[in-house]
């Protein structure tokens, strides 16, 4: 019998991902923008939950896709919503490992299973159904949300226990974040001495230096100074606070991270919520009084 799934979370990159689970399973959508599960109701035919507490009490697996570890706990972990056993919890949420490991504790007394399920791609993936997801679990949870999660996936690993597939999402977004840092300071000093930001990356692409910043972000964004929004910059500062606190919790050196930590965070400040991740490299140009072109 085919599971019915909930989905709560319709942003960027949940709308995309939920557009395709409900082509593959009776689906009920809940996002705190009414106007916004309406819209995806209408265009995929799946049902809006009134309440998380409706939502839940109807599915069988649920998936989450919120900004933080925090917003999932606001939804899922309140008086209102009455989990029952045998149900599934897939957080597609960039979270906290600590906090997945306290919910799923939290969940597994009412006999609920949990995995966090992060993705990686992007809004262009999302839409392509094309996310490369990182699943913490234990075995037989994960098994089961590897068939709900395949119709949004182009990759799927099960990488450890709970948590796991958090902690890797942070790590994963933290280098992301030291190359944009790194690439847009390298870049802003070679065009002060005469090199084109174009000639720059034609050489660092087919030598050691290149990175998905180099190659795609870039060339795209900056060059084009296109700067396209379509990953808030607030987020990736807030997965590199994550990124920081594992390495701190473990007892890691966090040179590099730290840095770019102190970076984004800086840039948060100044562009503000909405800014995109790429855009700080606008922070790097005006601090150096030149533009990468």
């Amino acid at each position: 019998m085919s599971e019915k799934v909930g989905f709560i979370g319709l942003g960027a990159i949940g709308r995309p991902m939920a557009g395709h689970i409900a082509k593959a399973f009776e689906t009920q959508v809940w996002n705190r923008t009414t106007k916004r599960a309406e819209s995806f109701a209408k265009e995929h035919g799946a049902d809006v939950a009134a309440s998380p507490a409706d939502l839940v009490s109807w599915a069988d697996v649920v998936i989450t896709c919120l900004p933080t570890s925090a917003d999932v706990d606001d939804v899922v972990r309140v008086p209102d919503v009455v989990w029952r056993a045998g149900q599934l919890l897939i957080d597609a949420t960039s979270g906290d490992p600590a906090e997945a490991r306290a919910l799923a504790g939290w969940l597994t007394e009412r006999g609920v299973g949990f995995v966090d399920a992060p993705v990686s791609g992007g809004t262009v993936g999302a839409e392509a159904g094309k996310l490369t997801v990182m699943l913490g679990g234990e075995p037989d949870h994960v098994e089961r949300a590897t068939r709900i999660i395949e119709p949004y996936s182009g990759k799927i690993r099960h990488v450890g226990p709970v948590g796991a597939g958090d902690a890797l999402k942070a790590i994963n977004n933290a280098l992301l974040a030291v190359n944009i840092v790194a690439a847009g300071e390298g870049l802003a000093a070679l065009v002060k001495l005469g090199v084109t930001g174009e000639t720059a990356l034609e050489v660092i692409n087919a030598a050691s230096g290149y990175s998905n910043v180099s190659i795609n972000l870039i060339p795209e964004r900056v060059l084009t100074r296109a700067w396209p929004r379509t990953f808030r910059l607030a987020l990736l500062d807030k997965d590199l606070g994550v990124a920081v606190k594992m390495l701190q919790d473990t007892g890691v050196p966090h040179d590099a991270i730290g840095v770019a930590k102190e970076a984004f965070g800086k840039a948060r400040a100044a562009l503000g919520e909405e800014a995109d991740h790429v855009e700080l490299i606008k922070e790097i140009e005006k601090a150096a009084g030149v533009e990468i072109k």
